[in-house]
C-alpha cells in the first residue's frame, strides 16, 4: 500500500517548508544585511558574549555529566538502598524551570537571605567584611543552576544504555583483573558513549537557548545580546547576525552529536543479561545515597518546598485573577500548539511510511529542525517573516477598499502558535515516527490485498494503533508549550501573559511571592511527562 496522491505530496512539502522558512529568512538576513552598530559591538562586548556563551555551555555540560553519569551508574549497577524510588526521583528536576531555581537559590543564599542571616547571627558577624560567602550570581552559579535541572537528560539516556548492556562484558572485565569501579569506567561508560553524547547535545542546546536564567544572573551571553541588541538598540540586522553565530554553534553541537551516534553500531545487539548488582559497603551506601538524595533535593525537593511555603505564606498577596487569566492563556496556547503539532506529525509520519518518493523522509527532518533553535532566535525569525507578510496583506486589503486588519499574523496568537509548533514539532514527529515504526509492515500490505482503500486503511488500522503515540506526543508538546518563555515573551500580543511570562516579570521585579501559586502550577504540569517516562520504563 503506497501513497501516490500528488496533492498530499505537495501539501506535506509546503507545510514542512513553511516550518523551515523562518530559519532560512533569519540566516539570509543575518548574512546579507549590514549594520553600523555591529563593528562597535565586535570591538567592545561581542567577543565577551561569545566567550561567556561557550564557557557556560562547557560548564553546564561538565556539571551535568558530573551529576548524571555517577547517578546512572549507581542506579543501574549497584545495590544502593532506595533504588526503586531514586530511579524516578532523579528525573524530577526536569519539571523545574531553571529560572525558578535560580531565583529561589539567590533568595536563599543572598546577603539578605536566610542562610547568611543565620550565619551572621550565630557568629555575631556585623558586615560582609567579617566573613567570606560565595556569590551565586556568577557564570559558575548559573551553570550549576542549569545543570541541576538539565542533568536528567544525561542520567535518563545513560541509565537506559547501562540497563541494556550485557553484564557478561562487565564480568569478563572483572575476570581480567579489574575491580568494580574500573570495570564500570573502562567498559560500561565507553559502551554508553553514544547515548551520553545525545544527552550532552540536549544539555548543550538547552543551555545555548536559555535566556531567563542568564539574564537574571547578569551573565552576558549571545542570547541576552540578541535580545538587548534587537529590543534595546532597535538593530534587527545586528541581532540577526548574532543569531546566525548562535545557530552556527548549535549546528556544530548537532553535527558532533550525529558523529557520536554513528558509533552506536559498535554496541552489542545481544539481549542484555543482568547479573547480581555490585554490593556497596556501608560507607559506599552512605556516600551513594547522600550523592543521589542531594541531587534530588537540590534539583527539585528544596525548590518545590520553598515554592509551596512561599505560596502559603504570601497567599493574601497573590493576584488570583491575574494568575487565573495567565493560566487560561497558557492552557489555550498549549492546547492549540499541541493539537496542531500532532496533526502535522501524523501527516509527516504517514508520508514517510507510505510515500513512493525517494525524499519521503526530508519533510519530517526539516520540520524538526526548529527544536535546535533558541526561542529568542525563533521569535526574531518569525517576525522577520510574518512582519512583511502583514504589511503586504494590509496593502492588499486597503487596495480593495477595506479597512486594514493590522498585525493579523505577527501581532496575534497565530504567531505564538506558529513559533511553538516550529519549536516543538520535533517532539511530536519523534513520537509519531517511533509509533509508526512499531506497526508491522504486513499491516500495510493486507488492506490492499483485500481491496481496502488507502484512506480507509490508515483511518481504521494505523491511526487506532497510533493512539498511544498520539497521546504521548500531544502531552509532551502541551507541557513544553506551557513552560516556554523566550519565544512567548517576544511574540505575545499586547496585554497577553502566560504563566511563564507573568512569573518571569515577577522574578525580574523580585516579587515572585505574588505569583508563587502559578509557579507551583507550572512545576506540577511539568511533572506529567516525568511520571509518564517512569511508567514507560517500568
Amino acid at each position: 500500500m503506497k501513497l501516490d496522491s500528488t496533492r498530499y505530496n505537495i501539501a506535506v512539502w509546503l507545510i514542512a517548508l513553511a516550518l523551515f522558512a523562518p530559519v532560512l529568512v533569519m540566516v539570509v538576513e543575518g548574512l546579507f544585511s549590514s549594520s553600523a552598530l555591529l563593528p562597535h559591538l565586535w570591538d567592545t562586548v561581542l567577543p565577551t558574549y561569545i566567550k561567556n556563551t561557550l564557557l557556560l555551555a562547557v560548564l553546564v555540560v561538565f556539571f551535568a555529566l558530573l551529576f548524571g553519569i555517577p547517578s546512572a551508574l549507581l542506579i543501574s549497577f549497584t545495590n544502593i538502598k532506595g533504588k526503586g524510588i531514586l530511579r524516578w526521583l532523579l528525573m524530577l528536576p526536569l519539571a523545574m524551570p531553571a529560572y525558578l531555581i535560580a531565583y529561589l537559590y539567590t533568595d536563599l543564599f543572598d546577603y539578605a537571605g536566610p542562610v547568611q542571616r543565620y550565619l551572621r547571627a550565630f557568629f555575631d558577624w556585623q558586615s560582609p567584611a567579617d566573613y567570606y560567602f560565595f556569590d551565586i550570581r556568577t557564570i559558575t552559579g548559573a551553570s550549576i543552576m542549569l545543570a541541576l535541572v538539565l542533568y536528567p537528560y544525561i542520567y535518563l539516556l545513560a541509565r537506559t544504555a547501562f540497563d541494556n548492556q550485557d553484564q557478561n562484558q562487565l564480568n569478563a572485565a572483572r575476570n581480567l583483573g579489574l575491580n568494580a569501579k574500573q570495570a564500570l569506567l573502562k567498559v560500561a561508560v565507553p559502551l554508553a558513549r553514544p547515548a551520553i553524547a545525545v544527552g550532552v547535545t540536549l544539555v548543550a542546546m538547552e543551555t545555548l537557548a536559555d535566556f531567563a536564567t542568564v539574564q537574571y544572573f547578569a551573565v552576558n551571553t549571545l542570547t541576552t545580546a540578541i535580545y538587548d541588541t534587537w529590543l534595546g538598540y532597535g538593530d534587527l540586522a545586528s541581532a540577526n547576525l548574532m543569531a546566525s553565530v548562535l545557530m552556527m554553534l548549535i549546528l556544530t553541537v548537532v553535527v558532533l552529536e550525529h558523529r557520536a551516534r554513528a558509533q552506536q553500531r559498535h554496541q552489542s545487539n545481544r539481549v542484555a543479561k543482568q547479573s547480581a548488582p555490585i554490593q556497596l559497603s556501608l560507607k559506599g551506601q552512605i556516600f551513594a545515597n547522600l550523592f543521589c538524595w542531594l541531587l534530588v533535593g537540590a534539583g527539585f525537593l528544596l525548590p518545590f518546598v520553598m515554592l509551596i511555603d512561599m505560596s502559603i505564606s504570601y497567599i493574601e498577596y497573590a493576584r488570583f485573577e491575574t494568575i487565573k487569566q495567565a493560566a487560561i492563556n497558557s492552557f489555550q496556547l498549549a492546547v492549540y500548539t499541541a493539537t496542531v503539532a500532532v496533526l502535522l506529525a501524523i501527516l509527516f509520519a504517514i508520508y514517510k511510511r507510505f510515500s513512493t518518493s525517494n525524499g519521503a523522509r526530508f519533510p519530517l527532518q526539516i520540520s524538526s529542525f526548529g527544536y535546535a533553535i533558541p526561542g529568542t532566535v525563533l521569535a526574531m525569525a518569525l517576525l522577520s517573516t510574518l512582519g512583511p507578510a502583514d504589511n503586504y496583506l494590509n496593502y492588499a486589503i486597503a487596495a480593495l477598499g477595506f479597512e486594514e486588519p493590522g498585525l493579523l499574523l505577527s501581532g496575534t496568537m497565530f504567531a505564538l502558535v506558529f513559533a511553538l509548533v516550529v519549536r516543538f514539532a520535533a517532539i511530536a514527529n519523534g513520537a509519531l515516527e517511533s509509533g509508526m515504526a512499531k506497526i508491522p509492515q504486513t499491516l500495510d500490505l493486507a488492506p490492499s490485498s483485500l481491496g481496502v482503500s488507502f484512506k480507509c486503511a490508515v483511518t481504521q488500522i494505523h491511526l487506532p494503533l497510533l493512539k498511544p503515540s498520539i497521546l504521548v506526543a500531544w502531552l509532551m508538546v502541551f507541557v513544553e508549550a506551557m513552560k516556554e518563555l523566550p519565544a512567548v515573551l517576544v511574540l505575545r500580543p499586547f496585554n497577553f501573559d502566560t504563566l511563564s511570562t507573568y512569573i518571569y516579570q515577577l522574578i525580574s521585579d523580585e516579587q515572585l511571592e505574588q505569583g508563587a501559586i502559578g509557579a507551583v502550577f507550572i512545576v506540577v504540569v511539568g511533572l506529567i511527562p516525568v511520571i509518564w517516562l517512569n511508567k514507560e520504563k517500568q
